[in-house]
């Protein structure tokens, strides 16, 4: 018995260091793809352009050679601090100078988010990802031309990138604590553990063996929760920001409705960090903290319909009464990443919300008249359709179920139905 929970870790420090090495080898790749996508756009599109396509190919070149000798040839150079903060000048460089020379390579401008964090220290990465923002957006401007032609666009795209890049740092930064923080009760656990084994040896392989899969449960059960919370934050937050700002571009002859469009795109920014702040610290999301939940899904569905110009009608039937906190916040979650599901995909008219208080359960049904979908072809697949996976996930942990229903053309129904544990139960 005793072989067994070596084995399983192991397999784990094999697998970790498997996807270190995958993620490593992309960093490394990274570059050039954003270097031949920007190149092939720039060659096959009318993008304006701000260098002589000669001279940018040039440059090109050199920022290839330059990836090449400090990241592809020399990957033992990400160690030296000094070395790096060169390299990373220098791509900055050849970034800043290639979307002068066309806005299609912020393609290759966007590497600086991804090499700020393996290769310069904490305190710089700040300042290399603020540069690198500001490079995304005159790249999303559609150049320094139309960046000097409308700078307020411009300043805006700049706020975004800025927001975006803080989150980014900010994920970081807690991730590496949590990480220090990990290693370190890891550490005091091993020595828990030895002591343990010379006071109790005929357990000893039972010993290691639980306390194994106890850790590598939790590594997943807090992945699982951080990637739900992400995807139920950040990543709708960033959706809408994004569809926003796309509106707002079409109607910059419109003063009126340019402003409302950012001013909802600020609003979501500010809400979407809230809440990823709120989920890092597994704190209730802030419509439970002040309202039941009949009202916080009122509340959403109100600004929902506000912000997508789609009628959305809220009921309650039964009687409300107060439920775990855990079962409040999956129903809120699952009502979210519907309402993000149908402003997405389904070109709807009209959504209903439902919100049921049976004896023994506690029901959610969204429905919406929009263009609907295969649910059986639309299942949960290993390279997308992460929203309704996550949904199932919630629902599934406090014992509850979710239905899908749709076909095309036919609109979506969507059931999540859930034990009606009181308030007070842990």
């Amino acid at each position: 018995m005793s072989g067994e929970p070596m084995t399983s870790s192991g397999e784990g420090d094999d697998r970790l260091a498997t996807w270190k090495a995958r993620e490593a080898a992309l960093y490394r790749l990274l570059p050039y793809g954003g270097l031949a996508v920007g190149t092939l756009l720039a060659l096959l599109t009318t993008a304006p352009r701000g260098l002589p396509i000669q001279l940018t190919l040039a440059v090109v070149v050199a920022a290839g050679a330059w990836v090449a000798w400090f990241i592809t040839l020399h990957p033992g150079w990400q160690s030296r601090r000094t070395r790096m903060a060169i390299y990373y000048a220098g791509l900055l460089t050849f970034a800043a100078v290639l979307v002068v020379g066309s806005p299609w390579y912020g393609y290759f401008a966007w590497i600086g988010y991804v090499h700020a964090f393996p290769v310069l220290s904490w305190r710089w990465r700040i300042g290399g990802v603020a540069v690198t923002a500001v490079l995304l957006a005159t790249a999303q401007g559609g150049g320094v031309s139309a960046a000097l032609a409308g700078s307020q666009l411009w300043l805006v795209l700049v706020l975004f990138n800025v927001l975006v890049a803080g989150a980014v740092i900010w994920f970081n930064i807690v991730a590496e604590r949590e990480d220090a923080k990990r290693k370190r009760l890891v550490a005091e656990l091993a020595a828990a553990n030895r002591q343990l084994t010379e006071t109790v040896r005929e357990n000893e392989g039972l010993h290691a063996q639980l306390v194994t899969q106890a850790r590598e449960a939790g590594v997943l059960d807090e992945r699982q929760r951080m990637a739900r919370e992400i995807h139920d934050t950040l990543a709708q937050g960033l959706t809408g920001i994004i569809t926003q700002l796309e509106a707002a571009e079409q109607t910059r002859d419109r003063s009126g409705d340019w402003r409302r469009h950012v001013d909802n795109a600020l609003a979501l920014a500010r809400e979407s960090l809230t809440e990823a702040r709120r989920s890092v610290r597994a704190i209730r999301p802030e419509p439970l903290e002040a309202a039941r939940l009949p009202d916080a899904l009122t509340e959403l569905g109100g600004r929902w319909s506000a912000r997508h110009g789609v009628r959305a009608e809220v009921n309650t039937t039964g009687t409300p009464r107060p439920l775990h906190p855990e079962v409040e916040v999956t129903l809120l979650r699952a009502a979210q990443e519907a309402l993000a599901n149908v402003a997405r995909h389904a070109a709807a008219s009209r959504v209903g919300l439902t919100l049921s208080y049976m004896s023994d359960v506690v029901t959610l049904d969204v429905r919406d008249d929009g263009t609907g979908f295969d649910a059986e072809a639309a299942a949960p697949k290993p390279d997308g359709g992460y929203g309704l996976t996550a949904m199932r996930q919630r629902v599934t942990e406090v014992g509850g179920r979710l239905d899908v229903e749709s076909e095309p053309g036919g609109g979506t129904a969507i059931s999540a139905s859930v034990p009606a544990l009181p308030g007070g139960v842990g």
